[in-house]
């Protein structure tokens, strides 16, 4: 199928060239080879890595430079650990940064007991909300769309392994509890390691393709999954052993995801956010296998 380039358009993570999670993934890599090569290989949006300048005007020329502009962050709420004001106050300079940097969304993920940066069996210690926490969850979320509106900007959750937002169940309960201004960052990897089925990402993104507004594209390979469930890794222990692969290179059948959004109109960033160790796939590579599929997929 044929996706409108006026309204859908291509991004990729600096995860791939240096690891925030993981800093000696990457260590080596500067920020410049990193927006080079996303440019390289076709790239006109970024998200924000740990080595990009936090000063606009600076971080802006890099960009200019490169014809690449930035399309989202990351930000961590803890509605369900720490006072709600916490997170609302951090989230007003994250918004100001990323609309001076002119992104529309903020992706967001609450870290809430989280463990996927905690050496913890990936599936066996995934934290659970209580219903209170639910219910602050919920409200916090509310008010981070408020905040956003307020600079004509959307705020998401990227439901994410080792979160309490992490399963089908988790991101529709999430939804239902949430205001229709309160949008979901859908992840194909993410929803895919979680259920270990390609059902439960054409699943959601069936039941919530009117309140995605950012897509990660990213692939999972089978035979690390597996292991990483028998051997009750954690979910670093995943990442360095590569669980993640760019769209193409792993189990995930892309179609679906493509022709709903495609049929859907959807508008806004398809971004490759697939974090691997780049001493063993190298960045540009990958990048450019990725663009080559979602090419081939999609006519963008």
């Amino acid at each position: 199928m044929k996706m409108n380039k006026d309204r859908v358009k291509l991004g990729i993570a600096p995860i791939a060239w240096t690891n925030d999670d993981l800093p000696e993934l990457g260590r080596e890599n500067t920020f410049e080879q990193c927006v080079s090569e996303m440019a390289l290989a076709g790239f006109t949006g970024s998200e924000v890595g740990n080595k990009y300048p936090t000063d606009t005007d600076e971080l802006k020329k890099a960009l200019d430079l490169r014809g690449v502009q930035i399309c989202n962050a990351w930000f961590s709420t803890f509605f369900t650990t720490k006072p709600e004001q916490e997170t609302l106050d951090a989230f007003v300079a994250h918004r100001d940064f990323l609309h001076a940097m002119g992104a529309k969304v903020i992706g967001c993920s609450e870290q809430g007991h989280s463990i996927q940066g905690l050496d913890k069996p990936i599936f066996d210690e995934k934290p659970v909300f209580t219903d209170e926490e639910w219910k602050n969850l919920a409200n916090g979320y509310n008010k981070l769309a408020k905040l956003a509106e307020e600079k004509g900007m959307k705020v998401s959750i990227h439901h994410h392994m080792g979160t309490g937002v992490q399963t089908p169940e988790e991101v529709e309960k999430y939804m239902t509890m949430t205001n229709d201004d309160v949008y979901l960052l859908f992840d194909t990897g993410h929803m895919y390691f979680s259920e270990g089925s390609q059902a439960s990402v054409d699943h959601i993104i069936d039941t919530y393709k009117d309140r995605i507004i950012h897509v990660h594209l990213k692939d999972v390979r089978q035979d690390v999954l597996d292991k990483l469930k028998k051997e009750k890794w954690s979910f670093l222990k995943g990442v360095k052993a590569g669980v993640f692969t760019v769209p193409g290179d792993g189990v995930i059948s892309f179609d679906h995801t493509f022709d709903v959004l495609s049929k859907h109109d959807y508008e806004g960033w398809m971004v490759v956010e697939a974090e691997q160790d780049p001493a063993i796939a190298n960045p540009l590579e990958y990048a450019l296998k990725a663009r080559d599929f979602i090419r081939e997929k999609t006519g963008l």
